[in-house]
């Protein structure tokens, strides 16, 4: 590689760094926005985000004429059908997710995405047959010691953080079955949405109960904007995606629910009793063997790759922008927006 490759190459990084973090920043940040929907309820909110997020991606695929893979999907059934289950998985994780923000419960909705790792391990080992190595076999372990700390302390299981998680882990396996990129998968998901959301909010203006109109322009306009919160990470998420290595980004994600976490704590005050702070650090003690045998791991690949390209004469391997020999996480390559 010459030297103006190599400068290009690190500044390909440099912008997927940037998106990066600016697409995991605004997924931990979004908790300071579903407040301000109020008094909208998380269904007409719900509704609302489903509804101006077709209309967003829409408009965007639009201007880049990408077209062609909806009539080549509406010819497979069968990922039809996988799409339809990923817009309705997607839609409980959505609606509890704002349920959760705007009824106090932010810091437990960010354990869901602290655990959904190892929900997706665990998915892996038991629907899809694949192994795990002993570390491995100890985070889920400890994860589930988590689980069972926080159900002591909360007096029953978290059950907001089991169903963020199991829904986004289930989102994420669908997704990965389907093959479409972020801004196809969420343009064909929000189709299936689309009139259901439509004829949920017809139903609620019907009733006299829907707010959008009745609580003025800006109210509205924060409702329409909906679309955008959820487009715009996703965005970012793509070009990050192709520009960094699977392991960087597997890092990333972690930023969205230590930033909603924070939130939850400094901003919302909420209750962080002792238990509460075991459940967590176990959760915690959990990510960090994961991330500590994913790292050593793609190290003895990276190690047996490059000494296999040097038996073989083809010359040092060099890297490539958005390429690992193995992700940080299971979590670490998946499109798409959980919050």
């Amino acid at each position: 590689m010459d030297a103006a490759a190599a400068e290009h190459s690190k500044s390909e990084q440099r912008i997927g760094l940037l998106n990066g973090f600016a697409a995991y920043g605004m997924w931990g940040l979004v908790p300071l926005f579903w407040p301000l929907l109020k008094p909208s309820g998380a269904g007409e909110i719900l509704a609302h985000r489903m509804a101006w997020s077709l209309v967003v991606v829409g408009v965007a695929l639009l201007l880049v004429r990408r077209w062609a893979w909806a009539g080549e999907l509406i010819r497979q059934p069968r990922k039809l059908g996988l799409v339809t289950i990923a817009a309705a998985v997607i839609t409980v994780n959505w609606g509890v997710y704002i349920w959760a923000v705007n009824s106090g419960h932010v810091v437990e909705a960010s354990l869901g995405y602290f655990i959904n790792p190892l929900v997706t391990i665990a998915m892996g080992v038991l629907l899809l047959g694949e192994r795990l190595r002993p570390v491995q076999w100890a985070a889920v372990a400890v994860g589930l010691a988590a689980v069972l700390v926080l159900a002591f302390g909360y007096g029953q299981p978290p059950w907001i953080s089991l169903c963020l998680a199991f829904s986004f882990a289930t989102y994420g396996l669908v997704k990965k079955k389907v093959g479409l990129s972020g801004l196809e998968s969420l343009t064909a998901e929000t189709a299936i949405q689309f009139l259901p959301a439509v004829g949920f909010l017809v139903w609620l203006g019907v009733r006299g109960d829907a707010t959008f109109g009745a609580e003025g322009f800006g109210h509205a306009a924060l409702l329409a904007a909906t679309g955008l919160v959820t487009a715009i990470p996703l965005v970012c998420f793509g070009a990050a995606a192709i520009r960094v290595p699977l392991a960087t980004l597997g890092m990333l994600q972690y930023l969205a629910p230590v930033f909603q976490f924070l939130l939850g704590i400094l901003y919302f005050h909420e209750a962080m009793p002792p238990e509460r702070w075991a459940g967590f650090g176990l959760v915690w003690l959990a990510l960090t063997l994961l991330t500590w045998d994913a790292v050593r791991s793609a190290r003895r690949n990276a190690v047996r790759l490059a000494v296999a390209r040097r038996e073989s004469g083809a010359g040092p391997a060099v890297p490539v922008a958005g390429q690992e020999t193995e992700p940080m996480t299971p979590a670490a390559g998946r499109e798409g927006s959980a919050v």
